[in-house]
């Protein structure tokens, strides 16, 4: 959540995040700016991505958000009990300047101000959060901000190295940052009052060269430092900006085509949006989803079409999947699973699927897992438990 500057016919947003039409015909520049502290660790840099996540889809249309506590840490890296480290994190962006200067559509220049998050509270397992109105409006706009995928924000060691590639992602389609003085630079790297890092040496060799490795290597872009000088000091920097083709995102086009298939109108039936519709079908493929659809329809008693549609893409259930026969209390159990993983937001059921799988020790039962999911036969009696612990009451019934 850096330095932000994008151009309105090149939207680009994550495969897994996106958020509406994102590429568009020849239109008029637009240029934008949002700077944010680059003293964030590489925790709170991840927090502020994830809770950011969470509230976009409504962003402007709810004053505050919640996401549970357990699944916010482990998402950014947190042990799930460390409250007293989530609660320091959310106190940094609580303190955290977010400032933007920018044209408005009307080519005005506007400047403002606001805290990173307006307020945060943790309450019965629970945190609840909020955006100050006017910065929650320029984090909606795609022409001034673009998510973050966790996917990759998960792969990255160094606050630095995503600090870089949260400034140099929004430049992809135009394939440079432009030049950043030194200064500048120095502050989105969150080490501008450093007398150490003033010495372009220093800055090269503990800074650029090693966050423009990670970048490389760890993210869907690649990056190539370029440097100006005046006279033998160096004075600007930009980065030249590609896609990495072994780890590129796909992008979603305008959906026009997408709007006219069978399958997108399945969706919308059920009641999926129609950004999250035109994601399923990118990442899925349309006979995929149909799929998912039919399986979801041949169930009983679904209270929740859509979230139970997540879990079925996202775990891949099959009807030729079940374990059988099942005794009826084991069966009582598993449909009890899948109503409390429908219930679950995506990014909570990621959360949930991946501290499961890290607390299976026997490689057989991991393996059971990851092919079945939460019907997995072999974990049964530690699925429940994982959900007792969820949820005390979810099986009293």
């Amino acid at each position: 959540m850096m330095n932000t500057q994008a151009h309105d016919k090149d939207r680009d947003i994550p495969k897994d995040r996106l958020t509406g039409a994102l590429r568009r015909g020849s239109v008029k520049k637009h240029v934008a700016a949002i700077h944010v502290s680059g003293k964030l660790t590489l925790l709170q840099r991840k927090l502020s991505n994830v809770l950011l996540l969470n509230a976009y889809d409504t962003l402007t249309s709810s004053q505050t958000h919640m996401i549970d506590a357990r699944t916010l840490c482990l998402m950014i890296g947190y042990n799930s009990n460390d409250m007293d480290t989530l609660k320091a994190s959310l106190r940094g962006l609580a303190e955290t300047v977010a400032e933007w200067d920018m044209l408005d559509d009307q080519g005005q220049q506007e400047w403002g101000v606001s805290s990173l998050l307006s307020y945060a509270k943790l309450k019965g397992g629970v945190c609840e959060y909020a955006y100050s109105p006017a910065l929650a409006a320029k984090l909606n706009d795609p022409k001034v901000f673009a998510l973050i995928n966790l996917n990759i924000q998960r792969r990255f060691t160094s606050g630095h190295a995503l600090a870089l590639y949260e400034n140099c992602y929004r430049f992809v389609r135009t394939g440079s940052t432009g030049w950043w003085s030194l200064d500048l630079f120095r502050r989105l790297m969150g080490v501008e009052d450093s007398d150490y890092y003033a010495v372009y040496k220093h800055l090269n060799a503990k800074i650029i060269k090693p966050a423009t490795a990670e970048v490389n290597k760890t993210s869907n872009i690649v990056v190539e430092p370029e440097i100006r000088k005046r006279g033998r000091a160096v004075t600007d920097i930009r980065f030249k900006i590609s896609e990495n083709p072994q780890l590129a995102i796909l992008d979603l086009d305008d959906g026009a085509g997408v709007r006219r298939s069978d399958v997108y109108g399945r969706l919308l039936a059920l009641g999926v949006s129609d950004r999250l519709a035109r994601q399923w079908i990118a990442e899925h493929g349309e006979d995929h989803v149909a799929d998912k659809i039919a399986y979801v329809g041949a169930q009983r008693g679904v209270k929740n079409p859509v979230g139970y549609l997540s879990a079925a893409l996202k775990d891949d259930f099959k009807i030729e999947s079940k374990p059988a026969p099942v005794s009826s209390e084991r069966a009582k159990v598993l449909q009890r699973v899948r109503d409390l993983v429908a219930a679950r937001t995506p990014t909570q059921r990621d959360a949930d699927k991946r501290l499961f799988m890290s607390q299976i020790e026997d490689p057989t039962a991991r393996a059971d897992f990851e092919q079945h999911g939460w019907m997995s036969a072999l974990n049964t009696v530690s699925i429940k438990a994982f959900w007792l612990e969820l949820e005390p009451e979810a099986f009293e019934d």
